[in-house]
């Protein structure tokens, strides 16, 4: 649940509407708002989830592969478009989570340089990441060995309290995979 604060000028009207057919006027918090002892300051909660990630790949037929049959996850779209694809895909039984594989650097507003530094951070494995968790850790440890993804780091009780693995995709993307405790 993510909370907002929302700060207001102490001369400033009470949250405002419009109908097409009256004047606009006052009609004090929004209603989903709640106003705090201050009353100059108004405090939202909101439900907000992680609907998606984007992670970047160079090889659309490795990652997809990798994803699907590696990870066992579920393909919910595949889109091209100018030679480029998005593929989107996601653990089976969680359709509000997924994995957005994009083109790196495929908006039109990245430079030839930025493209070039993208590429080398991809090469090296430090452009993108994510976390995944899971009950049985060491299934999914050797379900990776089993496959071709280039493991980064066995199964380890980290310092901080968790256990974890971690892997890298086709694309150099750090897949972290923790064990749910």
């Amino acid at each position: 649940m993510t909370v907002l604060t929302v700060a207001r000028r102490r001369d400033a009207p009470a949250w405002r509407t419009r109908a097409a057919d009256q004047e606009s006027r006052s009609v004090g918090p929004a209603p989903h708002l709640a106003w705090p002892s201050d009353p100059h300051r108004a405090t939202a909660v909101m439900n907000i989830t992680i609907h998606a990630s984007f992670l970047p790949h160079n090889d659309p037929d490795a990652s997809l592969a990798f994803y699907r049959d590696t990870l066992g996850f579920e393909v919910r779209n595949d889109v091209g478009y100018e030679g480029m694809r998005w593929i989107t895909v996601g653990p089976a039984g969680q359709p509000g989570t997924s994995i957005v594989l994009q083109p790196p650097a495929a908006d039109p507003g990245v430079t030839e340089e930025e493209r070039r530094v993208i590429a080398e951070m991809m090469a090296k494995g430090t452009y993108a990441g994510i976390l995944l968790a899971t009950a049985d850790l060491d299934g999914a440890f050797a379900r990776l060995q089993a496959s071709d993804a280039e493991i980064v780091q066995e199964p380890t009780e980290q310092p901080y309290g968790i256990r974890d693995c971690a892997v890298r995709d086709p694309a150099g993307n750090m897949i972290r995979i923790q064990a749910l405790r």
